[in-house]
């Protein structure tokens, strides 16, 4: 395995992932891991996220110096690479120049991260401070025009720190430079697929449950689904499930979920109507985040009383996946910031006295896909788009009543339609209708209408941590739109979102 030590990165899981893409293992703890741990991890090599701190700054995050005597191979990224060379006795300082953004990376001498690979290409900086000596034993590699010191090599110790980030896309070659550190220096074998991961997945949801019950509740989610999937191969009926219809759900799911996991996969599924009760609880409100809590409140309450009719469950089961983690909380203590709460981060309530299951939560999106697929599941759920946990509360702008839910529905129906037999469906991220704030004024008929406003949204993302928006064909925008404003009563605008994640997010709340 390959251990990524975070420093606060909000990219350190983008590290994660370009590793587990050459089929090699990897976690991400936290700087502070005592070094047996580390030991015990027994890791193949080591990376060192980037992070917003300034290693000369008090209290900077920084690792065990007992780190480097290991004998394993360190690749220090960004503050990674300050914090190695602050750690060796090298000097890190203010750089004269900042540079964030586009560099031309200027190969200065051989390193294996740099093997078969121009002399010179495009990487992605993001640093205000710069390495000014380094420690004994070490030589730089490469250069950009702000930066002499851009990229350094202990070929002996089989230490390596790049200045720039090549786990984003924008880095040329940073994939390929993952790829030499994990093949040519560490010396990692490819044997982690979603199949070996299921089995051990398997074992560890037995050894751990045995006998007794697990309960968990079931969106119809990709990621509730896989779940779902993975405990009941590994306790069967002893998994109990339970599906609270919060009255914000798209057209037909229950009967999709009811069809694809109960009858398919013959799992234990209570279905539960909840509508009015969180329809009440919405009832005027209209700030994102106060939706979300009172969402997350009410499904814990429902859910707990359903909980309560099923004797002897000690554990609960949850969907949890690595983005939500990150981006309600700092993962592992770090100083991320927290962009939006999830009601299925940390809302077990302690009464419950539940353990928690969650066999999901060091995947990415794209694993649990393929995850889903190893398990059996109907392509039809494992390709599902993401669908947020508060529904369609969070794609209705303003209050929440049943006439706009209504609209709302008609309108999802009929984007998701277009997508699919465009043949776009499996190419977006996610693609869905907002119900607007706003009327507007048109005509139709002949007639003055003074009607609701949609927002069609529609990107493409391979994680959910960047997104860009598709460029959806005009005559399709054409379409949808026409249908829209015919078939859905007091519809008369329909807008497209061009706006990308940063800066701002997929959802709209």
């Amino acid at each position: 395995m390959i251990v990524v030590i975070d420093f606060g990165s909000q990219f350190n899981q983008l590290i994660a992932r370009r590793v587990r893409e050459h089929n090699v293992y990897c976690q991400v703890e936290p700087a502070n891991i005592p070094i047996d741990r580390i030991k015990a991890l027994n890791p193949k090599g080591i990376i060192l996220s980037g992070g917003p701190s300034s290693i000369y700054e008090k209290d900077s995050p920084a690792v065990d110096k007992s780190l480097f005597d290991l004998g394993v191979p360190v690749l220090g990224i960004c503050y990674g690479m300050h914090s190695m060379i602050h750690a060796l006795g090298g000097e890190i300082r203010r750089a004269k120049k900042r540079e964030y953004g586009f560099a031309r990376l200027q190969i200065k001498s051989d390193s294996l991260l740099f093997k078969d690979m121009p002399s010179e290409f495009q990487c992605w900086m993001s640093h205000g401070d710069s390495a000014g000596t380094l420690p004994e034993g070490f030589e730089v590699t490469a250069a950009t025009e702000n930066t002499p010191i851009a990229a350094v090599a202990h070929p002996e110790k089989q230490f390596y720190g790049l200045q720039f980030h090549p786990e984003v896309e924008h880095s040329i070659n940073g994939s390929l430079m993952i790829k030499h550190f994990l093949f040519d220096v560490c010396r990692c074998e490819k044997n982690w697929t979603m199949d070996s991961f299921s089995e051990g997945a398997i074992e560890q949801i037995k050894d751990a449950v045995k006998d007794k019950k697990v309960i968990m509740g079931l969106s119809g989610g990709v990621d509730s689904s896989v779940a779902a999937t993975l405990i009941h191969k590994a306790i069967g009926k002893n998994l109990h499930c339970i599906f609270v219809d919060n009255g914000l759900l798209r057209h037909n799911e229950k009967t999709q979920l009811e069809k694809r996991l109960g009858n398919n996969l013959d799992m234990n599924i209570r279905f539960v109507d909840a509508a009015q009760t969180f329809l009440d609880a919405l009832k005027g409100v209209t700030d994102p985040e106060t939706k979300r809590k009172i969402i997350g409140n009410e499904f814990i309450k429902v859910f707990e009383a359903e909980a309560r009719k099923i004797p002897g469950a000690a554990f609960l089961g949850q969907g949890t996946l690595y983005p939500d983690i990150i981006e309600s909380k700092s993962a592992f203590g770090g100083p991320t910031s927290i962009i939006k709460s999830h009601h299925n981060v940390g809302g077990l309530p302690e009464k419950m006295q539940l353990k928690l299951i969650e066999p999901l939560q060091l995947l990415f999106k794209d694993e649990v896909r393929k995850l889903g697929l190893a398990l059996g599941i109907h392509e039809d759920l494992v390709w599902r788009q993401p669908f947020p946990g508060p529904g369609l509360a969070i794609r209705i702008m303003g209050e929440i009543t049943a006439k706009r839910l209504d609209i709302l529905r008609q309108t999802d129906v009929i984007l998701l339609e277009e997508i699919r037999k465009a043949g776009l469906y499996r190419k977006l991220w996610q693609s869905f209708a907002v119900l607007l704030p706003i009327k507007s004024v048109g005509v139709m008929g002949d007639k003055r209408t003074f009607a609701h406003c949609v927002a069609i949204r529609a990107v493409t993302s391979n994680d959910a941590m960047t997104a860009d928006w598709a460029r959806l064909p005009h005559d399709l925008l054409g379409k949808i739109s026409n249908r829209m404003i015919n078939e859905v009563e007091d519809i008369n605008r329909v807008v497209y979102d061009i706006t990308s994640k940063p800066p701002g997010t997929i959802e709209w709340e």
